[in-house]
């Protein structure tokens, strides 16, 4: 529908979908089969679409069709990453830059294989939050759009007047687009300990601030935190469950993937699933 509306005349086409990302667990499965669908059926059609157009269509379906607030990133990255780099995106202007991923780091993800049952909604609660923090903070800002345009010392300054929830909901987001712009600084210079510690303190900060963490998440940070060759550990996605990723020296990863899970399943009795992974491209086409 979101195709047809975009003026794509699109052929009818019978399509056998495969995948192993795992589904609810913050890996943006939902992002990859929406891109992987759409450019499928552009192609069965003949369509060429700009990959920055198609991560907009993208995110279209998923907020019109499966009601779910979610931002342009996880179908930008699905449509524009490269192999072996990090991708940096300005959400607002869609302007994006590749950022180096040195050799000899391996980004693990583990899955703790719970999700919350009040996870679905609580994302949208944290755009709505987030957006009553934005409102109240123009009575003294005026002139902002978004917690993007509100600096640390800002909200410092007129963060006082907001409601305590609120106001931390509005410091998580405000410090964290800080310490991307850190993170990614960081990466140019090949400095991964700085970017570890920046993952680190983003964990923190998902867990008391915009508080999206769970036990299992926090536990697998901690036993993460303890290996060698462990540069950082945060959870990814939505939270309340799925998966972290870590920032892993590659020589480690073998004994990081046995201490991690036997730790967690000593305490939680749950077997994870832990996925030593590299930085891969966006959608194509695979050949035969």
């Amino acid at each position: 529908m979101i195709l047809a509306r975009a003026g794509c005349r699109l052929q009818g086409a019978n399509l056998l979908i495969r995948g192993d990302v795992p589904i609810g667990a913050g890996l943006s499965s939902s992002a990859a089969i929406e891109v992987a669908a759409a450019l499928a059926l552009l192609d069965n059609s003949e369509l060429v679409t700009d990959r920055v157009e198609l991560a907009r269509l993208c995110r279209s379906a998923e907020n019109e069709f499966v009601g779910a607030r979610v931002g342009i990133m996880d179908p930008f990255v699905s449509c524009c990453a490269q192999a072996g780099r990090a991708l940096m995106l300005d959400c607002r202007s869609l302007e994006y830059r590749l950022l180096p991923l040195p050799p000899g780091v391996s980004l693990i993800t583990c899955n703790a294989m719970v999700k919350h049952r009040h996870a679905s909604g609580e994302y949208n609660s944290r755009r709505v939050q987030c957006e009553e923090g934005v409102r109240l903070l123009s009575r003294s800002l005026p002139n902002i759009r978004a917690l993007r345009d509100v600096t640390a010392e800002e909200l410092e300054l007129h963060g006082h007047d907001l409601p305590e929830t609120i106001r931390k909901r509005c410091r998580h987001v405000v410090l964290e687009n800080a310490r991307v712009s850190a993170a990614a600084a960081a990466l140019q210079d090949g400095d991964l300990a700085t970017f570890g510690r920046l993952m680190k303190e983003s964990h923190r900060s998902l867990r008391d601030d915009y508080e999206v963490s769970c036990p299992e998440l926090d536990l697998m940070v901690e036993l993460a935190e303890k290996q060698e060759g462990v540069y950082g550990a945060r959870l990814t996605g939505g939270g309340f469950g799925g998966c972290t990723v870590n920032l892993v020296k590659s020589k480690a990863a073998p004994q990081f993937e046995r201490s991690v899970s036997g730790g967690y399943e000593k305490a939680t009795g749950i077997s994870p699933q832990i996925l030593v992974t590299s930085a891969a491209g966006g959608v194509g086409e695979v050949e035969p």
